[in-house]
């Protein structure tokens, strides 16, 4: 089954996939310019990919972040399943992985590194089901 998982953000939506067994690739982040350009990107995406199912990084602890998300997923039209997985601290955790290597962190590979993370997490998970 092929998979991947978005870390939606306001600026930026990072995107990893995972092809085969678990090794999981984080891509280039997709830039948001505005809500409907960037379901249109992620959708573009996925059907290129050919994914069987999305992993959505979701916050346990910001309701607003919470909704912001969830608006967002009904903008996918999504075809496919999809499945929220918590999120907290991937972000921090990428920014410590990568740092010193990147002086600039708007070009998204930080957000495709917490995707990553989201994924690897769900994985984990899904493994001790």
């Amino acid at each position: 089954m092929k998979l991947a998982s978005i870390d939606i953000g306001l600026k930026r939506i990072g995107v990893a996939i995972c092809l085969t067994s678990d090794i999981v690739t984080p891509q280039n982040a997709i830039i948001r310019k505005n809500r409907n350009q960037a379901a249109l990107d992620v959708n573009t995406f996925l059907k290129e990919w050919e994914i069987d199912k999305l992993i959505i990084g979701f916050p346990s602890s910001n309701e607003d972040t919470q909704n912001r998300i969830k608006h967002f997923t009904s903008l996918l039209e999504l075809k496919i399943p999809y499945e929220f997985q918590e999120e907290n601290m991937s972000s921090i955790e990428a920014e410590e992985l990568i740092k010193g290597e990147i002086k600039y962190k708007r070009d998204g590979r930080v957000d495709s590194l917490a995707a990553k993370i989201i994924l690897e997490r769900y994985l984990t998970k899904s493994k001790k089901r």
